[in-house]
């Protein structure tokens, strides 16, 4: 099989190694579709740590190849999503269902090989089946069940506003997600504006180029001087990170989303809001909960499958 081998910081080389076999309680994975997530970028250029050679992509759909021997319910030929999370099951947090806080947890695409070679072996409770969904669209319910894992995590009610600031691919899902739970004015904020462009197309009410205009007075104009109810950040920007605390609304709630790869300090106004203004901050990492993978996972693959989120565009 193909494999692309990371060898070094942004190096990668083209080889041919024998297929994997799975243990009792692993399947093969025929790789069909994998993406490369922002995560990766950053990590395969500047921070790496996992040691190389190394196989990346935690993001990927196939079809199952081969099934262990104590493997039951899965079937060769059965087209799955993978959950990259491997929660060791063990310590207080798995044994409470909080597996994205696991304390030895292994990660496919990290510290295992992932879906850049053509055939991977993971547990069998990692794969989820997407039936006639696309290959393309499987590839995007990790990403999509992130967004989906923050979401759930911030509870949007019906006639809520808020704000997204980085229009990437989780911003982006992020929008969709909470438009179909009923957030009613969303605002997006980026500093490019066909990303902004796209926004409008999936659901803003508004966007702000926040290089090109000032945003606490677009948000101001666009919320009635209140701010709005629920901002989320997913850009990761040392800016970005302080900014959400000055447009949410009195007793609003901001989660934290993108990951910062830079130290990030508030100004004495931006940390004041959080008590003065009573918000809620919540931090949202990775995508799984109880029972493995959770929620976040099985709900994506069925609001992709009955057409109330759309990720093929």
């Amino acid at each position: 099989m193909k494999v692309a081998e990371l060898v070094d910081l942004n190096k990668f080389n083209l080889v041919e190694k024998d297929l994997p076999t799975p243990s009792s309680n692993e399947v093969r994975v025929k790789v069909m579709a994998a993406g490369t997530c922002g995560s990766d970028s950053h990590k395969m250029k500047a921070g790496w740590k996992y040691g190389f050679p190394a196989v990346m992509g935690h993001e990927f759909s196939g079809i199952i190849d081969a099934v262990g021997g104590d493997v039951e319910n899965i079937e060769v030929g059965e087209r799955v999503a993978v959950a990259p999370f491997i929660p060791c099951f063990e310590c207080e947090y798995c044994q409470s269902g909080m597996f994205q806080m696991c304390e030895n947890y292994a990660m496919v695409g990290q510290t295992q090989p992932g879906g850049f070679e053509q055939y991977v072996c993971v547990p069998a409770r990692n794969v989820l089946s997407i039936g006639n969904l696309s290959f393309t669209e499987g590839a995007l319910i990790e990403p999509m069940a992130v967004a989906m894992h923050a979401v759930m995590g911030i509870n949007p009610e019906i006639g809520d506003t808020a704000a997204v600031f980085g229009l990437g691919a989780i911003g982006d899902l992020v929008i969709r997600l909470l438009k179909a739970a009923g957030v009613v004015n969303i605002i997006g904020i980026d500093i490019d504006d066909k990303k902004l462009e796209k926004g409008l197309e999936e659901g803003c009410s508004y966007v702000i180029n926040s290089v090109k205009e000032s945003l606490e007075e677009k948000v101001a104009e666009y919320t009635n001087g209140q701010g709005v109810d629920i901002t989320m950040e997913c850009a990761g920007s040392k800016i970005t990170e302080e900014q959400s605390l000055l447009i949410t609304k009195r007793r609003g709630k901001v989660g934290f989303v993108g990951i910062a790869y830079s130290d990030v300090m508030l100004h004495k106004d931006a940390f004041e809001n959080i008590f003065r203004h009573e918000l809620t901050v919540k931090g949202f990492w990775n995508s799984y909960s109880a029972p493995f993978p959770g929620k976040e996972w099985t709900t994506s693959i069925e609001m992709v499958k009955n057409g109330s989120v759309k990720i093929k565009d």
